[in-house]
């Protein structure tokens, strides 16, 4: 049987979506040190030292039917500016959870997440027909979770001592999700955000 995440390319105004190959190792190190990413204890961004081991486990998941990561393009510059994933994809019960995401610090705070996540959405909606996404993130990441609140995801709880992270401190994690229900409420205050966006200077 065919894996239930075909690998895709998903393409906006702003940027491009392509599947993440081994050759895109070294715009991946380039756009995480836009910023040194990686030094942000509550994130999980790849530095030079840990790109080899990131990779291959995106890679191990993708093969399992477990994930497909992408890496950010910008179309304006024809650049990689981060990547997001879709991952702990369930197939039978149709959910799916967008996360793994991160993007170099030029290209935060602009149009470049809503228009991601638009397209991660739409097709988890509209050709995967996920009944609902999920989004994960560290309790102290606060910028991610006003982020994702702002997409109109709802928090459902937080998962408390969730993980233990690799420098041994303990993670709480907030979820949130979005129902297939609420995908047309969400994509048209996505669009009009995205066409907002467009009109300022």
């Amino acid at each position: 049987m065919a894996p239930w995440l075909q690998p895709i390319t998903l393409e906006g105004e702003l940027v491009k979506l392509v599947p993440m190959q081994t050759e895109h190792k070294e715009a991946l190190v380039s756009a995480a040190s836009d910023g040194k990413l990686w030094e942000l204890w509550y994130t999980s961004v790849p530095s030079p030292e840990t790109i080899g081991s990131y990779m291959d486990i995106a890679f191990s998941e993708q093969k399992a039917d477990r994930a497909l990561p992408f890496v950010i393009i910008d179309k304006k510059t024809d650049t990689v500016v981060g990547c997001s994933r879709y991952l702990n994809a369930d197939a039978k019960n149709r959910r799916v959870e967008i996360g793994a995401t991160w993007y170099a610090e030029r290209v935060q705070r602009t149009g470049v997440n809503t228009e991601c996540k638009y397209l991660l959405l739409k097709h988890a909606f509209e050709v995967l027909d996920c009944i609902a996404v999920e989004f994960r993130t560290h309790f102290h990441n606060f910028p991610s979770r006003n982020a994702i609140l702002r997409l109109g995801a709802k928090q459902e709880g937080i998962l408390r001592n969730h993980r233990i992270g690799e420098n041994g401190v303990i993670r709480d994690t907030v979820l949130f999700s979005i129902l297939d229900s609420e995908w047309n409420s969400v994509k048209t205050s996505l669009k009009f955000k995205m066409i907002r966006g467009k009109s300022k200077p």
